[in-house]
C-alpha cells in the first residue's frame, strides 16, 4: 500500500527540517507568539495527547504548563527529530502513532487524557479523514476531553497557491522537499461555519479565534 503522501513528504524533509524551517515575517511571528502563550495557558495542568507533533516545536510549548504530554506522529523521522529536541522534557513521552489509526491502548484508568492538541495536522486531512478522526477520538477518549485544533489561515500572497480542488471539496497545494522534488498535499483552509458544522457532531462549547495567519478551535468532546 502506498504511504500517505503527507507522511511521505515529512519523512523526506525531516533530515533538513531544522535548517530549512520557515522564515516568519514579523507579523506572522507575533501571531504565533500570542497563540503559543494563549494555548499554553489553556492547556495548563492537562494530560495531553498531541497528534502530529512534527519536530516537537509545539511539544516544547505544551510541556511548559501541562502535567504530561504524549507526543505522537506518523512519521518516524519527524518523531526522531522531536525526541532529539525534547530530550530534556521530563513530562513528555514520544510514540509512533498514525492519527488515522489510533490504537486502543493510548491511555487507561486514572491516567487517561484530559486534552487533545493538534497543530498543522487538520489542514492536511481530507474531509473524510477529519470526520473519521473526530469520531475515533470521541470513541477512544470519552466525553468532556478538551480538543484544541490549531492551523494556518489562508493569507493572499503568503500562502501557497492552490493547484486543484477535488470532487469532495478538498484543496491541494505543491510543496518542495530538500531535493527539489514536488509533492502534492491536501491543504484545506476551512471557514468558521464549516468548522462549526463538522465539529458539532462530536463537540460542544465550540469556540474559534483567528489571527491574520492562524486560527484555533476549542471544544469539549460530547
Amino acid at each position: 500500500m502506498d504511504k500517505n503522501p503527507v507522511i511521505a513528504y515529512y519523512d523526506s524533509i525531516a533530515a533538513h527540517y531544522d535548517n530549512a524551517s520557515a522564515e516568519y515575517s514579523e507579523e506572522q511571528q507575533e501571531d504565533l507568539d500570542e497563540a503559543r502563550e494563549q494555548i499554553a495557558t489553556l492547556l495548563s495542568g492537562h494530560r495531553i495527547l498531541e497528534l502530529g507533533c512534527g519536530s516537537g516545536a509545539w511539544t516544547d510549548v505544551l510541556a511548559e504548563t501541562a502535567e504530561s504530554v504524549l507526543a505522537t506522529d506518523a512519521s518516524t523521522f519527524m518523531l526522531d527529530l522531536a525526541r532529539m529536541h525534547g530530550e530534556d522534557l521530563d513530562n513528555v513521552e514520544y510514540r509512533l502513532v498514525d492519527a488515522l489509526a489510533l490504537p486502543d491502548d493510548l491511555a487507561s484508568g486514572d491516567e487517561k487524557f484530559t486534552a487533545v492538541f493538534m497543530a498543522g495536522l487538520w489542514a492536511h486531512l481530507t474531509r473524510e479523514q477529519g470526520d473519521a478522526l473526530l469520531v475515533s477520538l470521541k470513541k477512544k477518549l470519552g466525553k468532556d476531553v478538551l480538543l484544541v485544533i490549531f492551523d494556518d489561515a489562508y493569507v493572499e500572497g503568503e500562502s501557497a497557491t492552490t493547484v486543484r480542488t477535488d470532487l469532495l471539496g478538498n484543496t491541494h497545494e505543491f510543496q518542495l522537499d530538500a531535493d527539489g522534488a514536488r509533492h502534492e498535499l491536501v491543504k484545506n483552509y476551512p471557514t468558521d461555519s464549516t468548522l462549526r458544522k463538522r465539529l458539532d457532531k462530536v463537540g460542544r462549547e465550540i469556540k474559534i479565534a483567528r489571527w491574520e495567519f492562524y486560527w484555533v478551535l476549542t471544544c469539549r468532546l460530547k
